[in-house]
C-alpha cells in the first residue's frame, strides 16, 4: 500500500531551536503551523514529536523547542482506505510501544449523527531514522472492525455502546473515543470521551494491538470506570506505569483539566496548569517525555476555534496559516524531592514561558 510523505528541512527551525534552548529551564510555548485542530500527540525522542489532526488524515512531525513548519507530513488516506465521500478519519489518540506508535480514530458518527465508517480505524506507524532525524512509516493494515469487536464483548453491553454508537458524538450518551495509552504489559488502554457512565469515564484495555493491525479480532480486558470529575477522556499519556489524563466535557465548551492516575484505582488526581497557559490554552493532548535529560510534560492546545482576524482558524482555507500551540514544561525544575518520590507534582509552574 502506497502512501504520501513529504520530508522537508526548515532552516528557520534551527534558529528557533537555538533561541528557545536558552529559555528551556523556564518552559517553552511553541507555535506550530500547518494545522489548528491538534488532537493525537506522541513524542518520538527528545527533539521531535508527532501530531494527528482530527480534520484531515495527516500526521505531522515537529521539532521540540522551535516554532515552525512540520518536518514531515504523512498523508494516510490511501493507507487507511477511506472512502472519497467524507474522507476524514478523525484521528484522536496515540500510544507508543517500543518504536511503534498506535493510532486510533473516534469511531463515532459525524456532528449530525450520520454514520461515517471512515472514522472506524485503528492503525500503526513505525519510527525510522534517516541521518538522525525520525520519520514515520505505516505498518500492517488499518483495522476497521474495532467498534464491532467492542459491541460484541459481553462485559461492555451494560454500557449500551450499541445505542451510543447511533448518536452524534458530542451529544449525551453517544460514543466517542479520544484517548489511547500503553501499559507496562504491552497492552493499550482505550479512553472514551463519551459516553459518561454515572459521572465516570470509560476505559477499556486492548490486549492484542499487534495482532489487530495484522487483521485479527481485538481482545479486551475488564473495563474500568475512572472519576475525572464528570469529564470524559480527551487524552492519555503513560509514564513508567502511571498516566496523565486530559479530561473534558463530552460536547463543546466546559473546562478541560489534566489529571494524574495510577492506572489501577477509580480516582484520578487533578493537576493545576501553569498560570501562563491558562488564558485561551485549550489542552487537547499531553505526553510525558525527556528533553535535554530533563523530564518534561508536552501539552498541545486545540486552537481550531481560536479566532484570527475575526475568523476561527479551522475556517482559514490556507492550512499553512493555521497554527496550534505546544507547551513544554520541565518537571524536575519545580518538584521537591518528596513530590518526586510520590509521583507528579500537584502544582506545575512555568515562569517566563516564551509566547
Amino acid at each position: 500500500m502506497k502512501y504520501k510523505s513529504t520530508w522537508k528541512g526548515w532552516p528557520v527551525l534551527m534558529a528557533a531551536w537555538i533561541s528557545c534552548v536558552a529559555a528551556w529551564g523556564q518552559g517553552l510555548v511553541m507555535n506550530c503551523y500547518g494545522l489548528s485542530d491538534a488532537s493525537a500527540l506522541m513524542a518520538l525522542d527528545e527533539r521531535y514529536f508527532a501530531v494527528g489532526d482530527d480534520e484531515d488524515n495527516v500526521i505531522r512531525v515537529y521539532q521540540i523547542g522551535g516554532s515552525g513548519r512540520p518536518l514531515q507530513t504523512l498523508e494516510l488516506s490511501r493507507f487507511l482506505q477511506v472512502e472519497w465521500r467524507s474522507p476524514e478519519a478523525d484521528i484522536e489518540g496515540a500510544a507508543r510501544l517500543g518504536n511503534r506508535i498506535y493510532w486510533i480514530t473516534s469511531h463515532g458518527r459525524n456532528a449530525q449523527g450520520e454514520e461515517r465508517r471512515n472514522r472506524q480505524r485503528f492503525f500503526a506507524t513505525d519510527i525510522h531514522y534517516e541521518q538522525g532525524v525520525p520519520r514515520l512509516v505505516p505498518v500492517g493494515r488499518a483495522y476497521q472492525h474495532l467498534l464491532t469487536d467492542l459491541l460484541l464483548d459481553e462485559r461492555l453491553r451494560t454500557y449500551q455502546l450499541a445505542v451510543a454508537s447511533t448518536r452524534a458524538p458530542k451529544s449525551e450518551g453517544a460514543l466517542n473515543i479520544e484517548g489511547l495509552a500503553a501499559t507496562l504489559e504491552g497492552h493499550l488502554l482505550i479512553g472514551f470521551r463519551n459516553p459518561i457512565i454515572a459521572s465516570n469515564a470509560l476505559v477499556v484495555p486492548l490486549l492484542n494491538p499487534q495482532e489487530v493491525i495484522m487483521g485479527y479480532r481485538a481482545r479486551f480486558g475488564n473495563p474500568m470506570l475512572l472519576d475525572l470529575q464528570g469529564r470524559g477522556v480527551r487524552s492519555f499519556s503513560d509514564w513508567h506505569g502511571r498516566f496523565l489524563v486530559v479530561g473534558g466535557a463530552v460536547g463543546d465548551g466546559g473546562e478541560s483539566k489534566v489529571f494524574e492516575w495510577d492506572g489501577k484505582s477509580s480516582m484520578a488526581t487533578p493537576l493545576e496548569l501553569p498560570a501562563t497557559l491558562s488564558k485561551g490554552f485549550n489542552p487537547e493532548s499531553v505526553v510525558l517525555t525527556s528533553h535535554g535529560g530533563v523530564d518534561a510534560m508536552l501539552i498541545i492546545s486545540d486552537d481550531g476555534n481560536l479566532k484570527v482576524g475575526g475568523k476561527p482558524q479551522k475556517k482559514i482555507k490556507d492550512r499553512n496559516l493555521r497554527r496550534f500551540r505546544a507547551a513544554l514544561i520541565p518537571l524536575a525544575e519545580y518538584q521537591s524531592m518528596s513530590e518526586q518520590q510520590a509521583g507528579l507534582p500537584k502544582q506545575l509552574d512555568v515562569r517566563g514561558a516564551v509566547q
